[in-house]
């Protein structure tokens, strides 16, 4: 009986030891909800762009209330959401805050979309309800990720009326053959859609359960989310989500790596001009601190000019040199933070320097921007 108990524990505790990895997990990405019970009924939701792919107008998106079934995560309870029962015997379903697009506009290249937000995601979890409520065309329900705008992007969309299930990429308008499977769905049922992308891989799940085999696709590596129709299909979606590691800028990255080759480096901070004249702020460093403060006259005359600048003190020598696009435009001011030698000289500083800002000179060439 003991040894039996023992081994109860430990798979208890195996369990726990789980939940805590996935929790920690959790606990280290951000997530952001949507919530649409602030709009008011039949108004469209805040802080989301309603947009078309294809032909025709955008969609009519409102947020309404209707009856979804209870979540019986505990995670929902957890955060603190209420909800009205409507039957309050069971408790089983909700009067809750949905968005719906409603509009029956029947042109088949017509594709509404629901921006949700500006945020751009790379790495994501993404989870909404939805619900095929009408459609005498068509009756699909969709959400579209790393959209780089309406004519690039993904999408995952169920389909009552053939019944399948597809994940399909539309590049430069063009929609790609379709990947997927037979799935039945209902009219006028909710079903959870779960959309994760990490790296190149995307994974996409249906109530919980693998819709298809892990796919990749290297096209799009990070973008907006959005609701996603065809034609005249009227959905509803509720209970959205996105769990999502937050994107490092371009200038971050190229700070950190510098300091990876370079790691005797005191410091290393990237500054662009601003809208301001002659103002500048700070957009990397090497300890993330400081970032959007602004920055000094010297930074904002090297971006100017394309001069350099020197100071130094007993503990440390700074020098402040232009970074160029490809053109050979200085686009930034980069403080380079040294340990002084002895005898250290402003032309020996420079010459310490110089290799560092080439070697971020290397990856400029290949960026468009160093905030994006």
């Amino acid at each position: 009986m003991l040894v039996l108990r023992w081994r109860t524990m430990r798979k208890g505790m195996a369990w726990l030891a789980l939940a805590l990895a996935v929790l920690a997990g959790r606990l280290n990405a951000a997530e952001r909800r949507f919530d649409f019970s602030n709009a008011p009924t039949n108004a469209p939701p805040p802080g989301c762009v309603s947009t078309l792919s294809g032909q025709g107008k955008p969609g009519d998106w409102r947020a309404l209330l209707d009856e979804v079934p209870l979540d019986p995560n505990a995670l929902t309870i957890a955060l603190g959401e209420l909800t009205n029962s409507v039957t309050t015997a069971s408790r089983r379903m909700a009067l809750k805050s949905v968005v719906g697009q409603v509009a029956r506009d029947t042109t088949d290249d017509h594709y509404p979309m629901l921006m949700l937000g500006s945020e751009q995601y790379g790495d994501f979890t993404f989870t909404t309800r939805f619900k095929i409520v009408a459609g005498d065309k068509e009756q699909i329900a969709g959400v579209a990720f790393r959209i780089q705008d309406e004519n690039n992007y993904y999408v995952a969309r169920a389909n009552v009326l053939s019944g399948t299930f597809y994940f399909y990429k539309v590049e430069k308008g063009r929609h790609a053959p379709p990947i997927g499977n037979k799935i039945k769905f209902q009219t006028g049922e909710w079903h959870e859609l779960t959309v994760q992308c990490t790296g190149t891989e995307i994974r996409l799940m249906l109530d919980g359960q693998d819709a298809m085999p892990a796919l990749n696709d290297p096209t799009f590596s990070a973008g907006r989310i959005a609701f996603w129709t065809k034609s005249d299909s009227v959905v509803y979606y509720t209970d959205t989500m996105v769990s999502y590691t937050p994107k490092v800028s371009f200038a971050q990255q190229l700070v950190d790596d510098t300091l990876k080759q370079y790691p005797r480096l005191l410091g290393l901070e990237v500054f662009v001009a601003t809208s301001a004249p002659g103002a500048t702020r700070m957009i990397a460093s090497a300890d993330g601190k400081g970032i959007g403060e602004a920055g000094e006259a010297a930074e904002a005359d090297v971006i100017k000019r394309g001069v350099s600048y020197y100071r130094k003190n007993r503990k440390m020598v700074v020098v402040t040199m232009p970074l160029s696009d490809r053109n050979g435009e200085p686009v930034a001011a980069v403080r380079v933070m040294l340990e002084p030698l002895p005898g250290q000289t402003e032309e020996n500083a420079r010459v310490r320097s110089l290799p560092i800002i080439k070697t971020m000179q290397q990856r400029m060439a290949a960026v468009r921007s160093l905030t994006e």
